[in-house]
């Protein structure tokens, strides 16, 4: 038998705790796993999540080995001058901006995520967003190296805000820095697209009358993982 430490985030962590420990049989994978959950939780959130396992996103087919921390994570609703992309105090915006201009480029396209004071017809009182962060970091970091490369531009970044925002602060901001201002553009609404879709940040909104967890978009189809999928053979 082998051991894995199960970490659930964002509506998950509600319905399964944050945290706990799963026995399995030798040769297990993360189907194994999602089966034995569905068998013994009442698991209909499990629907459209995807997995990580020791913070890489994972296959359903993946073997899990002893001591493995698997990570299940649900659609995701996230939206450097820091030693981290992430961060609980406030975002800086106007001193990034201006530490993300050069003279070699001729444009930096700004995208400043910020707290508005209502959603669904419901007056938001404040925002609270959690992360995997490990695993946000690392994906964070592979999205901005990656949108360099992609459209050419010299300067690429992300940072986002966790934990408690209040009406009006900047929640995610993206910097991109280039020659041309065309590919900024692109590589900026290429680059908060992604984010939403497959770095594992978490909304929870908080309102005058009641709380929900924010509806994330679904992973890309590579990363989704099918809750009815079979053990592995």
């Amino acid at each position: 038998m082998i051991k894995v430490q199960v970490l659930s985030f964002g509506i998950l962590k509600d319905k399964l705790g944050a945290a706990f420990t799963v026995e399995l049989p030798q040769g297990a994978s993360v189907a194994t796993l999602l089966n034995h959950l569905r068998t013994h939780e009442s698991t209909p959130f499990l629907q459209g999540i995807a997995v990580s396992v020791n913070a890489e996103y994972a296959t359903a087919a993946q073997l899990l080995s002893d001591g493995d921390e698997v990570g299940l994570l649900p659609p995701v609703s996230g939206g450097s001058a820091f030693a981290s992309p992430l961060t609980r105090d406030p975002i800086p915006a106007e001193r990034l901006i201006a530490d993300a201009k050069s003279a070699e480029d001729g444009a930096v396209v700004v995208f400043d995520g910020i707290v508005r004071n209502n959603s669904r017809g419901r007056r938001t009182l404040y925002l609270d967003y959690e992360a995997y962060e490990e695993m946000a970091e690392k994906q964070i970091h592979e999205l901005t190296a990656h949108a360099r490369a992609r459209f050419g531009v010299r300067h690429a970044a992300i940072f986002h805000r966790l934990g408690r925002l209040e009406v009006g602060e900047t929640s995610v901001l993206i910097l991109v820095g280039s020659a041309h201002r065309a590919a900024a553009y692109e590589a900026s609404r290429w680059l908060i697209d992604t984010l939403k879709k497959t770095v594992p940040i978490w909304k929870k909104e908080i309102f005058a009358d009641g709380a929900v967890w924010a509806d994330g978009e679904p992973f890309p189809p590579a990363l989704a993982i099918d809750p009815e999928a079979k053990d592995a053979q």
